[in-house]
C-alpha cells in the first residue's frame, strides 16, 4: 500500500470522528510510529499495539479520540494548517510524500515507536507458566527421540532447543527493559492493565477503556 493510501485511510477514519482508529502498516513499527504521531495532531492518543494478521506479520495499533479540550484545539490548528491531507498536501509532522518524521517530529516518533514496541513485545515476553510449558515441550521431544534414537542425539536436541528457549526469553526481557527505561525517562508512569501485563501512560492518562482512555 502507498503512503498516500495509508494516510488517506486513516485520516478517513478520523473524518468520521470514531472514538478508535485502527493503524496497520503491514508490520512495520517505525511506520505505525510516524502514522499514530500523525493521528495525534488530529486528537487522537496512543492506546496500545499488538500483532495480527497472517503469521503476526501486521502491526496493529489502537488510537483512541482525546477527550480533552487542548486536543481540539490541536485537531482544529492540524487542519487549519494542513488542508490538503491525504489528498497529495502536506502532512503534520512527516516529510512530504514519506512517512519519516520531520526533524521536529522525530522525538515524538520515537516515542511513540517505543510503546508501541513495548506492548508488541509483551506477546513474546514468557511468564512463569508459558517458561513452564516451554521447558516441558522440550523434555518431551527429549523423550520422544530416545525412543527413536541414540540417548546422546536425544538430549543434545533437547537441551540445544532448551538452550535456544532460554536465550530468546532473556534477550526478549532485556529489549523490553531498555525500551521501559527509556519510557521512564521520557516521563511515562509505568500501571499494570487488567491481565497484570505492564503499559505506560502519560502522566494523567488513564488505561484505555472501549472508548475514553482517560476513563475511570
Amino acid at each position: 500500500m502507498s503512503v498516500e493510501r495509508h494516510i488517506a485511510g486513516m485520516l478517513q477514519q478520523i473524518a468520521r470522528q470514531q472514538d478508535i482508529v485502527e493503524i496497520a502498516p503491514q508490520g512495520s513499527t517505525p511506520k505505525a510510529a510516524a502514522l499514530a504521531h500523525v493521528a495525534e495532531q488530529y486528537g487522537y492518543t496512543y492506546g496500545t499495539a499488538y500483532r495480527t494478521g497472517f503469521k503476526n506479520s501486521l502491526v496493529q495499533v489502537r488510537m483512541y479520540r482525546d477527550p480533552q479540550p487542548d486536543a481540539r484545539v490541536r485537531e482544529a490548528a492540524t487542519i487549519t494548517a494542513h488542508p490538503q491531507a491525504g489528498n497529495g498536501g502536506s502532512v503534520p509532522g512527516l516529510e512530504q510524500g514519506a512517512l519519516k518524521p520531520l526533524p521536529e517530529a522525530a522525538g515524538a516518533v520515537a516515542v511513540l515507536k517505543d510503546l508501541i514496541t513495548f506492548d508488541v513485545m509483551a506477546m513474546y515476553v514468557a511468564d512463569r507458566t508459558q517458561k513452564v510449558l516451554v521447558y516441558f515441550a522440550c523434555a518431551v521431544l527429549t523423550v520422544l527421540l530416545l525412543i527413536d534414537g541414540s540417548p546422546v542425539e536425544a538430549v543434545a536436541s533437547g537441551g540445544a532447543v532448551a538452550l535456544l528457549s532460554t536465550v530468546a526469553f532473556k534477550v526478549g526481557a532485556i529489549r523490553r527493559e531498555k525500551i521501559a527505561r527509556r519510557l521512564t525517562d521520557a516521563g511515562f508512569l509505568a500501571v499494570r492493565d487488567e491481565q497484570g501485563g505492564q503499559r505506560f501512560l502519560r502522566p494523567g492518562q488513564q488505561l484505555p477503556g472501549h472508548t475514553d482512555p482517560f476513563a475511570a
